[in-house]
């Protein structure tokens, strides 16, 4: 039997943004059901949550309910084009703020919830958990880095292994900072094929026209480039806030990707109640690299199995 599905959109009171604005959601399955609820945080900045769709074999795997979001800017969720470039706008704790209202317009803070957050949604799950938000059962940080130069070290690693021509067509759109044409395109793909994800479905690639399409919120907090940050997150880090995280966190990573060991040991190091898995035969996205482990890591961890 096929799970319930419900998409709709939360009213999200953003004084700064001039204008009313709603956050997107989408559940798969029923939150009446005593299990707990498992709400997903998806990356970019500036993505949307397609690409973590089929987190929602949970559901039948497991019959936890699946709650997926677009983040305000992004995708179905309401567009602030308006405030692009504006680092005072585009910070940390307007994605706080949107969480914890969809918790509590969804009714999830008595019942509990647990988070799953990918990518820089797990960034933004890290420091978020370490203010103690009420409800808050458990936390799963996938594929995160717990600061921001973690990740590009790792990526500067990756680009000078990387064969050529695919590395000089890169380094030359990053001396010139022009990242458009086909070349650097392909060579784009080449190196994301090695250190983002060995396979990428078709919900992979919606994600990231949804932030083509309206590159406010990836340009302002990240930039252009996969390899230098020059917007708002350039001196980001969850060093010191995740040592107030006070509830389980299974911290997720894989191989020859921006959240190499070295960029989630702070997580390891500052967590109390920290374990980790590492996917040997994944890069970024063992969501799809090596599926059906990591749907029963993530579904028995959450079960307490």
């Amino acid at each position: 039997m096929a799970p319930t599905i419900k998409e709709g959109t939360v009213p999200f009171d953003v004084p700064a943004a001039g204008k009313p604005c709603e956050t997107w959601y989408k559940i798969v399955g029923e939150l009446s059901s005593p299990r707990t609820p498992l709400i997903t945080i998806h990356g970019g900045p500036g993505m949307s949550h397609d690409y973590m769709i089929q987190l929602s074999e949970l559901n039948e795997l497991y019959g936890t309910p699946i709650v997926f979001y677009d983040q305000i800017g992004c995708a179905r969720s309401t567009h602030l084009r308006e405030k692009a470039g504006d680092e005072t706008f585009w910070t940390e704790q307007l994605f706080y703020d949107e969480l914890n209202n969809l918790v509590s317009k969804l009714g999830l803070v008595e019942k509990g919830y647990d988070v799953l957050g990918h990518s820089w949604g797990g960034m933004v799950g890290s420091t978020w958990a370490g203010t103690k938000p009420k409800g808050l059962r458990k936390l799963i940080l996938s594929n995160s880095p717990a600061y921001m130069t973690g990740w590009t070290d790792a990526y500067a690693r990756y680009l000078e292994e990387l064969q050529e021509p695919e590395k000089s067509i890169i380094k030359k759109a990053e001396e010139e900072r022009r990242f458009d044409g086909e070349e650097f395109e392909e060579a784009m793909m080449v190196f994301m094929k090695k250190h983002s994800a060995r396979v990428m479905p078709p919900e992979f690639f919606k994600s990231f026209d949804f932030a083509k399409k309206d590159g406010t919120v990836s340009d302002t907090m990240s930039g252009k480039s996969e390899f230098v940050v020059r917007g708002g997150l350039r001196e980001w880090t969850a060093a010191e806030k995740c040592k107030g995280i006070e509830v389980p966190t299974l911290v997720i990573n894989g191989v020859n990707e921006g959240a190499s060991d070295e960029a989630i040991k702070p997580f390891l190091d500052g967590i109390r109640d920290v374990e980790w898995i590492k996917f040997q035969n994944s890069t970024h996205m063992p969501l799809y690299e090596e599926k059906e482990l990591y749907l029963k890591a993530v579904g028995d961890w959450l079960m307490g199995k």
